[in-house]
């Protein structure tokens, strides 16, 4: 990344006071399967996470976001949570994004909009 990037931008990953904070006071605490690292004060006070790639929240998944906020007090690389047979894998938000969702109708879908049945009739004034 770019000093500029680095000082003037925190959507493209930490800026330069986030860097000296953590060189400074920051112990790595983990790293997700996307690659994010998280951090914490060594008074556990302070918890924050440096994103690899674009700044998202939504790409921290539920196990963190939690480590994050103080609802766990153990890191998920030290004491997992316990997951139910019905939960699925973390996915992030798609807003924006190819993989946003479609529904069926939408402009952004291939197919055609099903035509309306004679049960409509158009107003005019």
């Amino acid at each position: 990344m770019s000093l500029f990037n680095e000082l003037f931008t925190w959507w493209n990953g930490q800026t330069l006071g986030t860097r000296l904070f953590t060189s400074r006071k920051g112990q790595k605490v983990g790293e997700d399967e996307q690659g994010n690292i998280f951090y914490e004060t060594s008074d556990s006070k302070r918890r924050w996470v440096i994103f690899n790639g674009p700044v998202e929240a939504s790409r921290v998944s539920a196990d963190w976001h939690g480590w994050l906020h103080h609802t766990y007090d153990e890191a998920p690389t030290d004491v997992p949570l316990k997951r139910k047979e019905w939960e699925r894998d973390h996915k992030a938000n798609g807003t924006g994004s190819p993989d946003a969702y479609v529904p069926q109708g939408s402009i952004r879908t291939p197919a055609s909009r099903p035509t309306v049945g004679g049960d409509y009739e158009a107003w005019t004034p």
